[in-house]
């Protein structure tokens, strides 16, 4: 691996006041990022490397990880690491089985697979069966850890979770009870890109203001409120600027307010109360609107869930150095 293309964060003077207590990895698809958390949880040191689990030549993993944690794992060879994300699956280094729903940080804890040669600790997805059977890898750490962060969800909540495959989770005594995914983001994705839906705006490579572009994603989602279905609007991202009612450059925002309106309507059928977002805070802010679209105006958003959720599983697996369930 190239060490000149990982992000080393300055790491002089940490851990003089506190030792830190765990090396814990986001390691997804497309990127690795690891953190040095501190004996409250706290982030002391990071590092990003864009070797996510389909960029690891030859399947090294064991390389590209001893290259952005070695440093620490060898100042401190005491600590314990804990990784979540796709590298627990079966194309990552490990493959950890997926626990059935209801599942909470302490089945999580409890799953944990080690690598071989046991360096790293994986945490497992969250699989729910039935006829139409669902599957999660990576978002039931960032769940452990919003809960973690905001106790009250525990007791009943929906979270939502953005994304190229958007999760919808019910929360039952601190447990995933059950979950949906929605695959708005890849839709989005293959329209753009391989659509006739995708063409204005790759031919006129002119960013639109915010203002418009915000404006033709609601025009988006009030379309889908009316028509009620999505498949028969989606020509009208095309039709609307043939016929002069939408710049060619807004077309991409109003088809993202067909696919993230329809995603929410049904989402939110046969359902009350707010919602709960998590995930990218520029993607969450597009929901929130939609949403206040909708007449859903309780909505709260939490970030750096997936620090919060490494941590808490291992804390609950007695991992953090120093720290044990008791003490938090």
């Amino acid at each position: 691996m190239n060490k000149d293309r990982t992000d080393h964060r300055a790491m002089d003077g940490v851990a003089t006041a506190r030792s830190p207590a765990l090396i814990a990895l986001d390691w997804g698809t497309s990127s690795l990022r690891a953190y040095l958390l501190g004996p409250d949880g706290a982030v002391l040191d990071s590092r990003s490397a864009p070797q996510g689990i389909m960029q690891v030549p030859g399947g090294d993993f064991a390389a590209v990880f001893e290259a952005v944690t070695g440093e620490w794992r060898h100042r401190w060879p005491e600590l314990k690491s804990i990784a979540a994300g796709m590298i627990g699956s079966a194309q990552g280094w490990v493959e950890a089985p997926y626990l059935p729903c209801p599942a909470g940080p302490e089945e999580l804890a409890g799953g944990l697979v080690p690598v071989p040669g046991g360096a790293l600790l994986v945490v497992p997805g969250v699989a729910q069966y039935g006829e139409a059977p669902n599957v999660m890898r990576g978002e039931e750490t960032q769940i452990a850890g919003a809960l973690a962060l905001n106790p009250a969800l525990r007791e009943g909540s929906l979270l939502v979770m953005p994304g190229t495959h958007s999760k919808w989770v019910s929360i039952e005594q601190g447990r995933i009870a059950r979950f949906d995914t929605y695959m708005t983001g890849e839709l989005f994705a293959v329209l753009r890109g391989h659509s006739i839906l995708g063409r204005f705006a790759r031919d006129v490579p002119k960013a639109a203001e915010d203002a418009a572009a915000d404006a033709a994603f609601l025009r988006g989602v009030q379309a889908v409120r009316e028509g009620g279905q999505v498949a028969p609007l989606l020509f009208s991202a095309r039709a609307l600027v043939l016929t002069g009612g939408l710049r060619p450059e807004l077309s991409l925002d109003y088809l993202s307010g067909l696919l993230i309106g329809e995603e929410l309507l049904c989402g939110l059928r046969g359902r009350r109360g707010g919602v709960v977002l998590i995930g990218d805070p520029a993607l969450c802010r597009r929901y929130r609107e939609a949403l206040a679209l909708l007449g859903v105006s309780e909505v709260r958003e939490i970030e750096n869930a997936a620090t919060a959720g490494l941590w808490r599983i291992a804390i609950q697996a007695g991992l953090a150095a120093g720290i044990s369930e008791e003490t938090v």
